[in-house]
């Protein structure tokens, strides 16, 4: 489950960045690497488990895939506040920049 959510993601994420010149800008890359890395971490994960417990491995409880689950919408969050964070730091807009000497000059 952790594997799906993070590849939508990744696929997702891949769409923004490639259509948009805003998007660029806006560092999603950023984004777009976390997702993959993390997509392909969950994906290496997934083979060992196979290889390690055969076809049982198709057959997940019910909490497994739960907590599967909230993992990887946790990852998601994640990712996304260190998105931002980069955003706020890097401020490829200006528009922080503006805000904090527009307050300064009143």
């Amino acid at each position: 489950m952790t594997l799906l959510i993070t590849v939508i993601a990744a696929v997702i994420s891949t769409v923004v960045w490639y259509s948009s010149e805003k998007a660029r800008k806006l560092k999603t890359g950023v984004l777009l690497y976390m997702f993959w890395g993390a997509s392909l971490m969950w994906l290496v994960d997934a083979v060992v488990e196979y290889l390690e417990s055969g076809a049982e491995y198709f057959q997940p409880a019910g909490a497994d895939m739960l907590n599967d689950a909230f993992l990887g919408l946790s990852v998601i969050a994640l990712a996304l506040v260190i998105w931002v964070i980069i955003l706020l730091v890097k401020d490829p807009t200006g528009a922080l920049k503006s805000a904090i000497l527009s307050r300064k000059s009143r």
